[in-house]
């Protein structure tokens, strides 16, 4: 493929994402709290969970293993993996939801998000990169490391506060207290959302922007549903929080 072609496709899929993220405004992904009978066979949800992350870490570690890269698309494609290590093979065994599923459909369209994504980012590192050990000291990439690494400490964070809710047998869902919870319902969205931004302004790259882009697509409007089901179910949820961004949104 050209790049222009490339290219081309890259603009395409982010203009599916901007469609998806208004359709996702009236339409609530059936998975969570928020799932609901009528679309298709489901599966455990943490099987769900497994294969719909595992194409993202297949995928560039392929690319990472199969072709050479630069020093800093090497860096990005290891960064790219630790997140996608820990959403694929750690996140969903610490889950507790034992008994609960999702749809097949939703774990089917998650993978279909992921293997394009992935591989649209992993084949630019591969391909088309023209990195050099220079852009290690670029404003870009020092102020995207640490918006990263911020963003993965917020994510990491605010999962496992989320997570540790629960004791041993409960299934319920509790009003979750403290950190960034404090400011919004959703600051492991907010965590992830920082993460690609950050990923995106380190690789300063169409493919890294157009995930950038389906980030916000699918985590806003899913911040926006998390919100007003927190307030419709509990009557004391405080009112000064706001989905996923402090003070604004």
């Amino acid at each position: 493929m050209s790049q222009e072609n490339f290219y081309l496709v890259c603009w395409i899929w982010a203009g599916i994402a901007l469609i998806t993220f208004f359709v996702l405004r009236f339409v609530k992904a059936p998975y969570g709290r928020h799932v609901k009978k009528g679309w298709g066979p489901e599966i455990s949800n943490r099987l769900g969970w497994v294969l719909m992350e595992a194409p993202s870490f297949l995928i560039i570690l392929f690319f990472f293993l199969k072709y050479e890269q630069s020093s800093y698309a090497s860096t990005l494609s290891v960064l790219w993996l630790l997140h996608y290590a820990n959403r694929t093979f750690v996140f969903p065994l610490r889950l507790k939801t034992a008994g609960k599923k999702m749809p097949v459909a939703i774990v089917l369209s998650a993978v279909f998000f992921n293997l394009v994504n992935a591989g649209l980012n992993g084949f630019y590192l591969s391909s088309y990169e023209t990195y050099t050990n220079k852009d290690f000291t670029t404003w870009n990439f020092l102020a995207g490391l640490l918006i990263f690494l911020a963003g993965a400490f917020v994510n990491l964070k605010s999962d496992h506060m989320l997570i540790s809710l629960r004791k041993p047998g409960e299934v319920g869902y509790k009003i979750p207290k403290g950190f960034l919870f404090e400011f919004v319902s959703c600051p492991n969205h907010l965590g992830e959302l920082l993460q690609w931004g950050g990923f995106a302004l380190m690789a300063w790259n169409l493919p890294a922007a157009t995930f950038f882009v389906w980030t916000g697509a699918n985590l806003i409007p899913r911040s926006l549903d998390h919100h007003e089901w927190y307030k419709e179910q509990f009557p004391d949820y405080p009112g000064d929080r706001k989905a996923i961004i402090p003070r604004m949104l």
